[in-house]
């Protein structure tokens, strides 16, 4: 039998970067990488300057090939080096993965001149597309991910779905929740600027006129539900003012909503805020509190389920559940693992996992990289030795 030929690679399109973006470009910036398909909240104009406020500096690039993208540069002024960073892009809008990667090549390009030591990308594309390897061919390694999770769990919304069809896709056991949690008078109320007057079915919301200064209530409730769910799990959700500065923006912008869980008395039992963008509506953030559960053990199932329906009634083909990835491995937990709970929950709605390709870096002056490393290392290792001590001290000898 005659071999099979070998598939010819991909041809990477030549791209550069044309220049920052004009004041009035910026205009429609969040339709050329948030709505479309591959899109993210992480390109929008409301993230570049939350990113701005905590001491990074946005640069919106327009490519020759039309695209754009946001890079949040980082200096480290003393060591004459920095970082440049492409949160979550650049994306795709319905492009191949070698378009991408060109994308990314001519980022680089710019980077390098713009005097950064180091690009680093995490576009949030499936792996099995081939990107990967498209960026190790143009001197790309993979590196650990900056946000939570390298991959996530994604619930598919077929055409002209509807509730019967959605709740075929649930676990019995997980139905039987969310018919509990309605009985015993949960409800969900939804801040969102799209909502409007209408909430829509199953849902609660102030006013319009009442929308952001009860929405400025909301986010205070939710960033002590995940101060508390983040001491349980051993994770941080950072400061208080910087969190609740970003869900305002993105709330106002109509990229967030957050949904709560309210009991009949009108007590919080759960919240999760979520993001339009690429198509999808993504589970972000979620806590709940603890000593609820017992009572309402349905209560974030009842607001994923919400969700779900919004995500219909929106035309969006995925409800994105997020990730549950085990840290240093980078793959689906398995049982008797913290996070393994935490999948089979999502599962539960009929999310199945998604392999990303995960964040990549480049290094574009090495022997700046590698001072700027050592020097991370080194206040690493400083910031980290008086608990070392305390640890040893206390062991018992």
């Amino acid at each position: 039998m005659r071999a099979m030929a070998a598939r010819p690679a991909p041809r990477i399109p030549a791209m550069r970067v044309v220049r920052e973006a004009a004041p009035e470009e910026l205009a429609s910036w969040d339709g050329r990488v948030v709505d479309v398909p591959g899109g993210d909240v992480q390109q929008s104009l409301a993230w570049g300057l939350h990113r701005e406020r905590m001491g990074s500096v946005p640069h919106h690039l327009v490519l020759d090939d039309g695209s754009v993208a946001l890079v949040l540069g980082r200096r480290r002024l003393l060591l004459g080096s920095g970082r440049a960073y492409v949160p979550r892009g650049p994306v795709a809008a319905g492009a191949g993965p070698e378009v991408v990667a060109g994308r990314l090549d001519a980022i680089a390009a710019w980077a390098r001149g713009a005097g950064f030591d180091v690009v680093v990308a995490d576009p949030a594309m499936p792996a099995t597309t081939g990107l990967g390897a498209l960026l190790a061919g143009l001197g790309f390694r993979q590196v650990e991910e900056i946000g939570p999770s390298r991959h996530r769990v994604g619930i598919a919304i077929p055409a002209g779905a509807d509730d019967a069809t959605l709740l075929g896709g649930i676990a019995p056991k997980t139905r039987q929740q969310l018919v509990t949690a309605e009985r015993r008078g949960l409800r969900i109320q939804r801040y969102d600027r799209l909502a409007g007057e209408d909430p829509g079915p199953g849902f609660d919301s102030p006013s319009a006129d009442r929308l952001l200064p009860a929405a400025e209530d909301a986010f205070g409730r939710f960033h002590e539900l995940l101060a508390a769910t983040g001491e349980r799990r051993g994770f941080s959700v950072g400061s208080r003012p910087a969190a609740i500065a970003w869900w305002r923006a993105a709330l106002e912008a109509g990229h967030l909503l957050l949904l709560e869980a309210r009991d009949p008395e009108d007590g919080l039992v759960g919240a999760a805020v979520f993001y339009r963008h690429g198509g999808r509506l993504t589970y972000g953030h979620a806590g709940d509190v603890a000593g609820l559960r017992p009572a309402h053990p349905g209560a974030m199932g009842l607001i994923v389920w919400r969700a779900l329906q919004l995500a219909v009634r929106e035309r969006r083909n995925e409800l994105d559940l997020g990730g549950v990835d085990v840290r240093g491995a980078r793959r689906e937990p398995l049982p008797g693992e913290p996070t393994y709970g935490l999948l089979k929950f999502k599962q539960s709605f009929g999310g199945r996992w998604i392999e990303l390709t995960g964040a990549h870096e480049k290094v574009l002056r090495r022997p700046q990289y590698a001072l700027a490393t050592g020097a991370q290392r080194a206040a690493g290792a400083v910031r980290a030795a008086p608990g070392a001590v305390r640890r040893a001290a206390r062991r018992p000898r």
